[in-house]
């Protein structure tokens, strides 16, 4: 596993609060970071950039804080677009995945440390 941290089913839960408000701003932010790298690029052979520089710089800022706060709690990111996320946890003894996509209402799921997410399991 990538952390030390290991998760109950209700640690897992009692961080999907948290993890409703910053998904969403880390998936802007990410969109944010690649529409002003598109417009830099174009901008760049105008003007030098300008104002698409600025969003991307914000965009970089947020995108960077909320990764590291995931990182801090020993939350895994998987997928930013549907806000995948997985938990370390341990199920019978086995390390295992706790696995939670944003819009799900609470931790359900797990998977083995290499299934990933075709290889979710009810708890």
């Amino acid at each position: 596993m990538t952390t030390d941290r290991v998760f109950t089913v209700a640690d897992a839960n009692a961080e999907l609060a948290e993890l409703r408000e910053r998904l969403p701003r880390l998936r802007e932010a990410r969109i944010g970071l690649i529409t002003s790298s598109e417009r830099i690029t174009d901008a760049v052979a105008s003007d030098g950039g300008g104002v698409a520089g600025s969003d991307w710089f914000r965009h970089q800022e947020t995108l960077k804080a909320e990764i590291a706060y995931l990182a801090d709690r020993g939350i895994l990111l998987r997928d930013p677009d549907t806000g995948l996320i997985d938990f370390p946890a341990e199920r019978d003894g086995e390390q295992v995945f706790l696995c939670w996509r944003l819009g799900e209402d609470d931790i359900e799921y797990y998977h083995g440390v290499h299934s990933g997410f075709s290889g979710r399991k009810p708890l």
